[in-house]
């Protein structure tokens, strides 16, 4: 495993550029293949990326604010206090790396942007408390997590198909979350992945490459002390009044206390944020300290904000010249019953990699997906966790999903993608064998 490691993390360091430039790089290659592959002319190619540029707009702010919020509330002395009382159940790298995982995995099942964040920021708190351990690795454990996010309770895919009015009803109906989420085939592909994770990334550890960081890099900035009061304007005492973040904060609460009662556990992504954005304003006392805190967290978004209408761009290309459904028919054309799961789980991987959202790739392949399966005999509820299924698997080698995970933890995507495409290759014999046999 330390020879493959060392291979993979070499070659990775080597040929993977940047995430911007591998973006770039990926509008080129759909752009040639939209040409090659459909009727489609350079100058309509050129009019589908540019209509769907600005299509992720709306999500790309909640992005940025899962990073922002989430790493200002991570800045919060109670906050860091709580991580760093977790990380002293590791003592050890190779408990650091396992703690890590589990955490992220249970974090990404219950919410994927809850999971993101909390596994970057948790895998921080152990480097600053468990000496020697290797850093890239710790992040890409914490990255690897994300794996299980479409088989867990914010899976995007099987709650649409759960909700009534969905676009795909007059074809398989309304398909419950206990034939999905919950069925058994799922909850033992989740509980196979939580056991070999942890275990594969405890034994990519290797002493004699490992990349350490002195824990004081990482150490999130103090906001400055407030001045003397007698020495405040009527503008510093107000910036500096804790009950005006008391009561503010307090309203946030009333507000998640009354969500959770009325709409369950359901956390979308908007009440994920709206959690970090009060929980911050609360745990940090005083204006001044919150808005010194998202100054600081503002920085590490660059790569989000540029980089996310580019992949709305591809995503426009890949739906509008008909490649997504190109290799949604090709892989549907060398099924049978037994081998349809497989190749669906297989196809939603590739088109993954070329349109990063799941309700995205869920509009383009349900279509073809669905009627293929009834027609050969397999169920909807199979059919519909196999493409969530491969839209999980291939962020492991995906740098767009990794984006807010490197920005907190400061490091580049190369850094972790040679441990992560192990990951890639354990998870998706997991995935896939369950998806055909359980």
């Amino acid at each position: 495993m330390n020879m493959l490691t060392s291979f993979s993390t070499r070659l990775m360091q080597r040929y993977l550029p940047d995430p911007y430039l591998f973006v770039l790089v990926l509008t080129l290659v759909v752009f040639g293949m939209g040409l090659v592959l459909t009727p489609s002319t350079p100058v309509e190619m050129v009019v589908y990326w540019g209509e769907g540029f600005w299509d992720l707009l709306e999500f790309a702010m909640q992005m940025v604010l899962v990073l922002v919020t989430g790493y200002v509330l991570a800045s919060s002395r109670p906050f860091k206090k709580g991580l760093d009382q977790l990380a002293r159940t590791a003592n050890t790298p190779g408990q650091a790396i396992i703690v890590v995982t589990l955490v992220a995995l249970l974090a990404s099942w219950i919410n994927w942007g809850f999971g993101l964040v909390i596994g970057a920021l948790f895998a921080k708190a152990l480097a600053r408390r468990v000496a020697k351990v290797d850093y890239r690795l710790l992040i890409a454990s914490a990255y690897s997590g994300f794996i299980v996010w479409h088989g867990g309770l914010a899976a995007s895919i099987p709650l649409t198909v759960a909700t009534p009015g969905h676009f795909t009803e007059d074809i398989v109906g309304i398909i419950p979350t206990g034939e999905t989420i919950f069925a058994p085939f799922n909850l033992m592909i989740v509980a196979a992945l939580f056991i070999t994770v942890p275990i594969l990334n405890r034994f990519m550890m290797n002493e004699k490459e490992a990349v350490y960081v002195d824990p004081k890099l990482i150490e999130e900035k103090e906001a400055e002390e407030k001045p003397d009061p007698s020495e405040q304007t009527p503008a510093q005492r107000l910036e500096n009044s804790k009950m005006l973040s008391l009561i503010v904060g307090g309203m946030g609460l009333v507000f998640i206390g009354y969500y959770l009662l009325t709409a369950g556990f359901d956390l979308n992504l908007n009440i994920v944020n709206f959690m970090f954005l009060f929980l911050g304003i609360l745990f940090h006392g005083t204006p001044s300290h919150y808005l010194a805190s998202v100054a600081e967290a503002v920085r590490n978004a660059g790569g989000i904000i540029i980089q996310f209408p580019f992949y709305a761009g591809i995503m426009g290309m890949m739906v509008a010249s008909g490649l997504a459904v190109q290799f949604s028919e090709w892989f549907v054309s060398l099924s049978t019953e037994v081998t349809y799961p497989l190749f669906a789980f297989l196809s939603a991987g590739i088109v993954n990699f070329f349109v990063p959202s799941g309700g995205g790739q869920w509009a383009v392949q349900a279509p073809i997906m669905l009627s293929a399966g009834e027609s050969l005999g397999v169920d909807p509820a199979r059919t519909a966790m196999a493409v969530a299924w491969g839209d999980a698997w291939t962020n492991m080698i995906q740098p767009f999903w990794a984006l807010p995970a490197l920005a907190i933890a400061g490091l580049s995507a190369r850094d972790i993608m040679g441990f992560c495409i192990w990951v890639l290759f354990l998870s998706g014999a997991v995935i896939g064998l369950g998806l055909v046999f359980l």
